[in-house]
């Protein structure tokens, strides 16, 4: 019983490490990011290109510690890494366009939007059903972070066309990263360096066009500063641990458990911004992050019952197996004497 207890903690560390890094680093990575793109910083628009920087040093990372024999690499079929590359790029390339043709609002909303098509999309292909605790915190974090972020809704065919591929795309990268892991018994590192080197490739080359069609300007007419190249280099630095953090979650846990993870950091963000950036935050902003944070409390609370109502029903049986085979021991003993 010590030694499971010993084992359950450790566990436990590692879960909170995980979200931990993934809050950090993602909440890091947003505001390094502010200041390389925001005009008033060092006016670096080309977020795509920027991704596959991202990807570069997540890859350079893998191979590293793949030579170091720091990691294992096991064999996972090219076509699915090159299907799941194209999924994620996809899913890059759609949140950009939609951010660039639809108010920030309807933005928000399509964000918004991906925890429900997560649980469909999990129902629909692994037929993972989902109890009433978790669908109501579901629900209070996503109207908790929509009253606080969703302002102006714009939205037209085209950007509503994206907003749709970017949900999708999205959903269905997070689901895959978890049965990836699980169909091939692999590391979420080792996963990570084997599709962070196809994405990068991928961004690398279409990268500068997209971000052409976003900006209007080609990375090549940017004049680079040492500042720049430093926030590059911390924002890349904080992409490994942000990527590594997002697999491990997903992979631990779910593309759902991950979402409500996401909207989390959508708070933290909005009070970092309030308290660093001198941003307005009315009583509407407060109320809705207290019902966002309520939600994530009740889905905490909601997923661990879960999971111990399904440690008890494996432990039912096993007990009345135990019983059943004591008795039969009982039994032919008392054979034996007579």
């Amino acid at each position: 019983m010590c030694k499971m207890g010993e084992k359950k903690s450790k566990f436990e560390v590692c879960d909170f490490g995980a979200w931990t890094m993934n809050v950090v680093s993602s909440v890091g990575i947003i505001m390094a990011n502010k200041l390389l793109m925001n005009p008033q910083g060092f006016a670096f628009g080309f977020a795509t290109t920027l991704t596959g920087f991202h990807f570069s040093a997540t890859s350079l990372v893998g191979l590293v510690s793949n030579a170091a024999g720091y990691s294992t690499s096991k064999h996972v079929p090219l076509w699915e890494l090159i299907w799941f590359s194209i999924v994620a790029n996809t899913s890059i390339a759609g949140m950009n366009f939609s951010l660039m043709l639809n108010s920030v609002g309807f933005y928000q909303i399509s964000r918004l939007s991906m925890i429900p098509v997560v649980c469909i999309m999990e129902w629909i292909l692994h037929g993972k059903h989902y109890s009433r605790e978790v669908k109501m915190a579901v629900a209070m974090v996503v109207i908790g972070v929509g009253v606080c972020t969703v302002t102006d809704v714009k939205v037209n065919a085209k950007g509503f066309l994206c907003a749709c591929v970017a949900v999708f795309s999205t959903s269905l990268q997070q689901i895959t990263i978890g049965s990836l892991q699980k169909k091939y018994s692999i590391g979420s590192f080792e996963l990570l360096s084997k599709t962070a080197q196809i994405q990068a490739i991928f961004l690398l080359l279409c990268g500068p066009f997209i971000d052409y069609c976003l900006t209007g300007n080609f990375i090549s007419s940017y004049n680079l500063s040492i500042g720049a190249v430093i926030f590059i280099l911390l924002s890349c630095t904080l992409a490994v641990f942000c990527n590594i953090s997002q697999y491990l979650c997903i992979g631990r846990f779910s593309a759902v458990s991950f979402q409500v993870l996401g909207h989390m950091k959508t708070v933290c963000v909005l009070s970092m911004g309030w308290s660093l950036f001198d941003m307005e935050m009315g009583l509407k902003n407060i109320l809705g992050m207290a019902l966002a944070v309520i939600g994530m409390i009740v889905y905490s609370w909601a997923v661990e019952a879960e999971k111990q109502a399904a440690s008890a029903k494996i432990f039912i049986p096993s007990m009345k197996e135990e019983n059943i085979k004591l008795l039969i021991s009982e039994r032919s003993e008392q054979n034996l004497r007579s």
